[in-house]
């Protein structure tokens, strides 16, 4: 299980196999390749067309059915990605450098540093701007925390049971708002994608009220985003596997900013 999300740039494979068929091709695959990983592991030889497992899912009466998966089904449904990979070289979204490279993942569970480390991205007092608009965007969006709460509980979306705290001075913010405000919002659009990284600290931060300004209203040129608000984030030797994969994701809004389009997601 994870937080899928994709550059949604337009580009010939999503014309041809549409956004989610991609998407499903791609997690075909590499559930495949686990399966068979598995398998050769406990000393099981047998071609990927004599593996199978089972996958149960929702009906549309709301009823649960189990099905039978193939192996060989998937790797043969993935070879449609095949002869797309070349458009993937010079597009502007491929963000990852590789096929289909505007597509990622961010992996459950959530560890407990990553939500450490994302409170202590946010503004305080000392950048008064952008302090306020945080406030502000709380108490007008009515961020709470509230729809998270069932999902830590769970145990399978957060390695924590614990919600995370910073007293940012005038107000208390929580780590179950984050996660609300970074993914439950629904897409992400250019116009958030810049004010999300500002929060972040994933770009050089705006000093004056108009450039909060023409953040907001997205009214910068992908030149100009470029020029004035590049993505400065980088990999550290103690980042943990949900840090690298949330600065992948940050990246990710910051190529769609600057494209001028959404990050999709489902999470």
């Amino acid at each position: 299980m994870a937080i899928d999300y994709i550059i949604d740039y337009a580009c010939a494979p999503k014309e041809a196999l549409s956004t989610p068929g991609i998407l499903e091709r791609l997690k075909g695959r590499a559930r495949a390749e686990t399966i068979i990983r598995l398998f050769r592991e406990h000393g099981d030889e047998r071609p990927p067309s004599q593996m199978g497992f089972e996958f149960e899912r929702n009906t549309a009466t709301g009823e649960t059915e189990t099905q039978v998966i193939v192996v060989q089904d998937l790797l043969d449904r993935a070879n449609d990605l095949l002869p797309y990979e070349a458009a993937c070289g010079n597009c502007p979204a491929n963000v990852r450098s590789m096929p289909f490279g505007c597509i990622d993942a961010i992996q459950y569970p959530l560890t407990a540093q990553s939500e450490r480390w994302m409170l202590s991205r946010l503004p305080d007092i000392d950048e008064p701007l952008l302090w306020l608009l945080l406030r502000q965007g709380i108490q007008e969006m009515a961020y709470d925390g509230h729809d998270v709460e069932p999902l830590r509980a769970n145990g399978v979306y957060f390695e924590s049971t614990t919600v995370f705290e910073r007293d940012l001075q005038d107000f208390i913010f929580n780590s179950n708002q984050i996660f609300e405000m970074l993914f439950l919002l629904g897409h992400i659009q250019p116009s958030h994608a810049g004010i999300l990284l500002q929060f972040f600290n994933a770009v050089p931060r705006a000093t004056e009220a108009d450039e909060i300004l023409r953040l907001m209203n997205r009214s910068l040129s992908g030149d100009e985003i470029l020029e004035r608000y590049p993505f400065t984030m980088t990999a550290e030797e103690n980042d943990d596997r949900t840090i690298s994969e949330l600065k992948r994701f940050l990246q990710a809004v910051h190529r769609a900013w600057q494209l001028g389009v959404m990050v999709l997601l489902d999470v």
